[in-house]
């Protein structure tokens, strides 16, 4: 039996503020290639995500946070090297929650075999067909109850998340305002995937004034990505009896102080408004139902996705740091072989 050397990308100082390449480090780990119980798994695809950053601080949350001196993990999409005890063929495609390194060895019941669907790429699991598919889906259709012929307001609208919102949103026959920073995303949000107005919130001196422009009548749906400002202008546009999903907060995660709330919360009370936090984690139980749903739209030609990848292990950390600084359009990947 002989081993492998398996890059991984390890944490070793907690941010404070904007993560830095002094937070991580790379190095080696050697695993067996064959025999044990457990499948070991070449990984090809692993995906950065905002929430990472949280689990970046040691402090009590929906996650444990990561430990100093270990790989991260995140999700990923890798094959079957060697099967070990499990069921597993060689070759397999599987997905699991063990990214940020080459290899990846761990318990049969941590590994789910994907189903490759006709014309979508196996990393889309990790976006349009994994958490982020399943956190729009979830958010916007259970959490904020949208309904036909509404309009909805969507911040970080050419995200990974955000985009799904949007085109979910037009499926069901919304009016749709997304908002993103720059105007090469705010031209795919409108050419692409198809929203009525995109707002540059870059351009603009007032999310606040551009949103109430943008819907007049105000809006019936907020799925908030980012928070502060745009959360604002949200409770303040929004119409008598509208709802706020919470899905992230991306503006305030770098954060090293607690920023004020919005100003005019006393507004929920008049309009009475709901507003209400989730993570997808809870809503499992809806993953057969979204992708019969997104499957179904896929294949009508309904749905629209980006992809900014990065090249090898050793990038990982400037993915992952670049997301903050939205230069992504679509879902941030790192590509691994």
């Amino acid at each position: 039996m002989g081993t492998i050397r398996s890059k991984e990308i390890r944490l070793v100082t907690r941010p404070e503020g904007m993560p830095k390449p002094a937070n991580f480090d790379s190095a080696e780990r050697e695993l067996p290639d064959e025999g044990g119980e457990q499948p070991l798994v070449r990984n090809l695809w692993m995906s950065v995500d905002p929430y990472m950053r949280g689990r970046m601080m040691d402090v009590r949350s929906y996650v444990p946070p990561f430990q100093l001196g270990e790989p991260l993990e995140g999700g990923a999409i890798g094959e079957i090297v060697h099967p070990g005890a499990s069921d597993f063929k060689p070759g397999d495609k599987v997905l699991h929650m063990l990214g940020w390194r080459e290899y990846a060895q761990c318990d049969a019941k941590a590994l789910t075999k994907l189903a490759e669907m006709p014309g979508v790429p196996l990393q889309a699991y990790l976006g349009l067909l994994g958490m982020p598919g399943l956190t729009a889906y979830a958010g916007l259709l259970h959490i904020a109850a949208l309904k036909e012929g509404e309009t909805v307001f969507v911040s970080g609208a050419a995200g990974a998340v955000g985009a799904v919102v949007s085109q979910i949103a037009k499926r069901k026959n919304c009016t749709v305002i997304g908002s993103a920073g720059g105007a090469q995303k705010c031209a795919w949000l409108r050419d692409v995937a198809g929203v009525d107005v995109a707002l540059d919130y870059k351009a603009e001196a007032s999310i606040t004034k551009a949103l109430a422009a943008a819907a007049p009548q105000g809006i019936d749906v907020y799925f908030d990505n980012v928070g502060g400002a745009h959360l604002q202008a949200a409770i303040e546009v929004m119409r008598p009896m509208g709802r706020i999903a919470c899905c992230g907060m991306i503006a305030q995660y770098n954060n090293t102080a607690r920023e004020p709330g919005p100003d005019n919360l006393i507004m929920m009370v008049g309009k009475s408004l709901r507003m209400q936090g989730f993570i997808v984690s809870n809503h499992m139980d809806l993953m057969p139902q979204f992708l019969k749903d997104m499957g179904g739209w896929i294949a009508a030609g309904e749905m629209k996705w980006e992809e900014t990848v990065y090249d090898g292990i050793a990038q990982a950390p400037q993915a992952f740091m670049d997301l903050f600084q939205g230069k992504n359009l679509g879902k941030m990947l790192v590509r691994l072989t």
